[in-house]
Formats: C-alpha cells, sequence, structure tokens
C-alpha cells in the first residue's frame, strides 16, 4: 500500500465520505445535501468532517469529480474495447457506455447534467478537465478516423466562414482535445456531444413519456447511428 498510515485513513475516509455523499445524493438530491447529515451517518461529530470537506460546495465538487471520473472510466473502458480502425464501431461503443452509466447512475448523471445546483459553482481548476473526458475521447475518434482516411467528411452545412468568436472557442475544444480538425468538423463534433447527452437526459429524467416511447434501446441505437453518419463516420470506416 502506498502512503504513510495517516495518509491511507485519510484517503479511505475520503472514500467513505464520498459513498456516504453519493447516497444522500440519490436519497435527497444535490440541492439538500447536508454536511452534518454525512459527518452523521460517518459516524463521527459534525466538526470533525470539516477536516476533510470544508463545506457543501466542497463536498458536491467531490461528488462532480468522483462521477466525471467514472464516467469517463466506463467510455474509455467501452472504446479501448473495439480495435483502433473501427472507428464507427469506437464511438457507438462510447454512446453506449455513456447511456449505459447514466441509467445505472441517475443521481450523478443529474448532478453533472441536470439543473444547476442553487448556489454553487464548480471550480474551473478542479471540474474542467474530468469533465471533457468524453468529448475529448468522442473528437478524437473522429481525429483518428480523419488521419486513417476513413473520415467521409459530408459537405459543410454552411457557405458562410466561422464567425470570429465562434472560432476561438473551436480553438480551445481543439487545444483541449488535441486533435486538428477542420473547423465544420468540430462545429459537428461538439453538436454530436450535445446531441449524445440531450438523448440520453431526455431518457434519464423521463421526458419520452411513462412508456418511453416502447423502445428506448431502438430508438438510441438509432440517434447513435444518425450522429456517426453526421460524423462522417460511416459504416466503411469500420472495416478493418
Amino acid at each position: 500500500m502506498i502512503g504513510t498510515p495517516r495518509e491511507r485513513a485519510r484517503a479511505a475516509t475520503m472514500e467513505e465520505i464520498t459513498r456516504i455523499g453519493r447516497e444522500h445524493l440519490a436519497l435527497h438530491g444535490a440541492a439538500a445535501l447536508s454536511l452534518r447529515a454525512v459527518a452523521r451517518d460517518l459516524g463521527v461529530v459534525s466538526s470533525a468532517i470539516y477536516r476533510y470537506v470544508a463545506s457543501r460546495d466542497d463536498l458536491l465538487t467531490l461528488l462532480l469529480v468522483d462521477a466525471y471520473g467514472e464516467l469517463g472510466d466506463a467510455v474509455d473502458a467501452a472504446v479501448d474495447g473495439v480495435p483502433a480502425e473501427r472507428h464507427r464501431e469506437r464511438f457507438l461503443a462510447l454512446g453506449r457506455a455513456v447511456r449505459g452509466w447514466a441509467i445505472a447512475e441517475p443521481a450523478p448523471y443529474a448532478l453533472l447534467f441536470g439543473a444547476p445546483v442553487p448556489g454553487y459553482r464548480a471550480p474551473e481548476a478542479r471540474t474542467v478537465e474530468p469533465g471533457t473526458r468524453v468529448p475529448r475521447r468522442m473528437i478524437r475518434i473522429a481525429a483518428d478516423a480523419l488521419a486513417a482516411g476513413a473520415l467521409t467528411a459530408p459537405a459543410p452545412a454552411l457557405d458562410a466562414p466561422v464567425p470570429a468568436a465562434l472560432a476561438v472557442g473551436l480553438d480551445a475544444v481543439r487545444e483541449q482535445a488535441g486533435a486538428d480538425l477542420p473547423d465544420d468538423l468540430l462545429v459537428r463534433g461538439v453538436l454530436a456531444w450535445s446531441a449524445l447527452f440531450g438523448c440520453v437526459s431526455f431518457e434519464v429524467f423521463g421526458q419520452y413519456g411513462p412508456d418511453r416511447l416502447g423502445d428506448p434501446d431502438a430508438l438510441f441505437e438509432r440517434h447513435l447511428a444518425v450522429l456517426a453518419d453526421d460524423l462522417g463516420l460511416s459504416a466503411a470506416s469500420s472495416r478493418p
């Protein structure tokens, strides 16, 4: 085991705080999280928990980072299980992993992608990197396909050049993802990211109605296929 006994004990306590925090998140929702309640279930006096978590906002950030990491790990495991040259199938694996995790963990998913928690602002220094793992992986799939000559780029949606402010934003995405995609393809990647999570959110938050349109699995697979086509990941791009 790594670290001193004190460090290991602190790490174990932080893991327990995270576990209890996730239980409370599922039971009461993010807005009702209480450090006193977590301390009670942890079996310590309320003042003792502040040695580990400074505030309710710090607890929310801890749960955000934990959930982003878990989602990112699920996506990486799914994508890495598909051969690197099968670009379309890697994208489909990514989408299915996002949906599978969201359905299994609706409370953490709601914390990440649901309504903002009143009064809470996520610290960028701690949440941007883990929070962009999935879109960065998606863009890397498209970039790998482009580099391999396997990306069938659709015609640009607009003839007009990308506005200056949007170009600056795309440059930031390009830098984060480490992928040199043309503007039009990068826009498609960003829109595919938002569309994927929009579809998942509709299902997780019950927006399709009580019958979930009868067959949410089939609907999601069709949605993924459309997004893959929009990105230029044709079926031919997955052939060995």
